[in-house]
């Protein structure tokens, strides 16, 4: 099998790393730029322009599954060249909660829903595609914040303390469901997310959506093992639907749009959409994914006093 990996950030990484590890499957890298240190490690980079159609198309000759951590137009040009050039299953960047529990506007959409929508519609003339819901990435906790681990950089809210807890200021927000609880919430490494997906590419069935997780806690629970990792309780800041449109009505009229990012992360949370009952693609591989606390312990090593 050989697979094209689109974009060159750190879950592409450790796509390449686990498909270079496994040594089963050929690969390349699609990039906008050179990126001498991944040729440094004897993967193939090929340089590709997203809005040129037949320079994709002949990229792609070849190539069987296409895992893109591209998102917006590029990854809408790059689904019409995989059908062109013959390419049977396509991975789209949609590394979230489950599709299911997605608002028909979705606040938080970077282009996944018109990429599911064009993907469903090539289904009928060969391409399949496959999604890894993956819950919330643990990078959002890391030093720095997911864009300090080369993720999500243009989310608009990538930054450290942006989502649920600031592990170095030691302050939290705990959004509660309509239930009144705190909000549930599956969690996975960048890196377990890519050992999962090229575990998943030799399964003899691969449905429309795999769910996929290294943890599962509630919201309030999250941040005491925030706290046992730094031995000190954090501030911490309870919402409900209410008093979270109230903080979403007030970054809109400040005109805040990180704010408002941030806000609808914590609506979402507390609407369930980062959590899934059912890990399907768990017990379907041969590896254990690391726990949260663990991954805490070991990224913040050396970060604090």
């Amino acid at each position: 099998m050989r697979i094209a990996i689109a974009g060159t950030n750190r879950l592409a990484y450790w796509v390449a790393h686990y498909l270079a590890d496994e040594g089963q499957h050929q690969f390349i890298m699609l990039s906008r730029t050179p990126k001498p240190l991944l040729t440094a490690r004897g993967w193939q980079v090929v340089i590709v322009d997203y809005g040129n159609q037949g320079n994709l198309i002949f990229n792609l000759a070849g190539i069987d599954v296409v895992v893109s951590t591209v998102s917006g137009d590029p990854q809408l040009s790059l689904i019409d060249a995989a059908l062109n050039a013959g390419v049977e299953r396509f991975v789209p960047a949609d590394y979230g909660g489950s599709l299911s529990r997605r608002m028909p506007v979705d606040p938080l959409d970077r282009g996944q829903a018109a990429a599911i929508s064009r993907l469903l519609q090539y289904e009928s003339r060969g391409m399949a595609h496959t999604v890894f819901a993956c819950g919330i990435l643990y990078e959002r906790f890391y030093p720095g914040g997911m864009r300090s681990a080369n993720i999500g950089q243009r989310s608009g809210a990538s930054g450290e303390g942006d989502y649920l807890a600031n592990i170095r200021s030691m302050r939290s927000q705990i959004p509660y469901d309509a239930s009144g609880r705190p909000a549930m919430i599956s969690m996975t490494a960048a890196q377990d997310v890519g050992h999962f997906i090229v575990a998943a590419l030799d399964l003899p069935q691969r449905p429309r959506e795999f769910h996929m997780r290294g943890d599962r806690m509630n919201a309030s629970d999250l941040i005491r093992v925030a706290e046992a990792m730094r031995g000190s309780d954090f501030e911490r800041a309870q919402h409900n639907a209410a008093t979270l449109r109230d903080r979403l009505t007030l970054a809109r009229s400040s005109h805040n749009e990180q704010e408002t990012i941030r806000v609808h992360l914590l609506i979402a949370t507390g609407e369930g959409r980062f959590d899934f009952d059912d890990a399907n693609l768990n017990s379907l591989v041969d590896f254990t994914p690391v726990r949260f606390l663990d991954w805490l312990r070991t990224v913040w090593a050396g970060e604090l006093p």
